[in-house]
């Protein structure tokens, strides 16, 4: 008898710690990040024009 509640106390120990980390990227209260990309112009070592698209979170 002993042995069994050690075994369910242990499985449900595994369990836990499982699930713990699959909640690390949830978001409460619905409110996910909002990304958009923009358009970010810059100049190489040459002098020419390099649009680069950088993506943004808030």
């Amino acid at each position: 008898m002993r042995s069994f509640i050690l075994t369910t106390a242990a499985a449900i120990i595994a369990t836990v710690s499982f699930a713990a980390p699959s909640q690390a990227g949830y978001y409460s209260d619905d409110c996910e990040p909002t990304c958009y990309i923009k358009k970010v112009r810059a100049y190489d070592y040459y002098g020419n024009l390099v649009i680069k698209k950088v993506r943004i979170c808030d």
